[in-house]
Formats: structure tokens, sequence, C-alpha cells
């Protein structure tokens, strides 16, 4: 592994991943959520340092699966990785959110939709930043 590249490329994956996050669910769903503010937390603002970090997690975590079946090949495998991260974490986290918040189905689709292309994009991202260490 390449260890300076992939620490970076996990801080670049964390902050495009944020930001991406901010443009989907701050700005894109904002009008949706508002429908249903009362079942969040009244001091959600606050805690938001958690997300981050759960952010910060998911960014070293993502880019060390990709290390580790890194093939060299290019875009193209960091549009399949992303996608398989998706399938993996997206569509059962939409579906278990569908099942415990009073949200409709749409936006559960647009959430799971916006989470594929996020992932896609952070995989592309990913396969363009990340070099294995040269022998």
């Amino acid at each position: 592994m390449n260890t300076k590249r992939y620490i970076l490329t996990s801080l670049i994956v964390w902050l495009v991943y944020d930001l991406l996050n901010f443009i989907l669910h701050g700005m894109i769903l904002s009008g949706a959520y508002q429908e249903h503010a009362s079942i969040f937390r009244p001091n959600m603002q606050n805690m938001m340092w958690i997300i981050y970090l759960a952010n910060l997690f998911f960014a070293f975590a993502f880019v060390f699966i990709f290390t580790k079946g890194y093939e060299n090949k290019g875009l193209a495998e960091g549009f399949r990785y992303g996608i398989y991260i998706s399938w993996l974490t997206w569509l059962p986290a939409s579906l278990i959110e569908y099942a415990m918040y009073p949200y409709p189905f749409s936006l559960i689709v647009y959430m799971f939709i916006g989470g594929v292309i996020t992932f896609i994009l952070l995989g592309v991202l990913t396969a363009a930043l990340y070099k294995p260490a040269t022998s």
C-alpha cells in the first residue's frame, strides 16, 4: 500500500463526501426533510461534528477497501467500486430508513439514487487519486 497516497486520497474523499452530502441532503432534499422536521433532534446542528467524524471514518475505510482490491484498471474500476459499495450500504440503509421513519417512499428513492451517484463519484475520485507504491 502507498501510505502517503492512501492518507491523501482518504482526506480528499472525506472532503468531497461532505460536500456531496451537503448538496444532496442540505440543498436538494432539504425541502423534503423539512416536512419531517419533527422526527429530528432539536439540537441536531450541535451534533454535526459526529456526522463529520463518521464521514471521516467512512472515507478512510472506503479508500482502504479500494486499495485491497486495486487492479489498476483506471476510472472504470472506481465506477464499479462505487456501485458495489452503494449496494452494500445504500440499498439496505434506504430500506431500513423506509421501515423506521415516516418518510415517503419517493424520498427514500431520491436518497438511494443520490447515494449511489455519490459513491460512484467517490469511487472514480479514489481510482483517479490512488496509486500503489512502486516496487
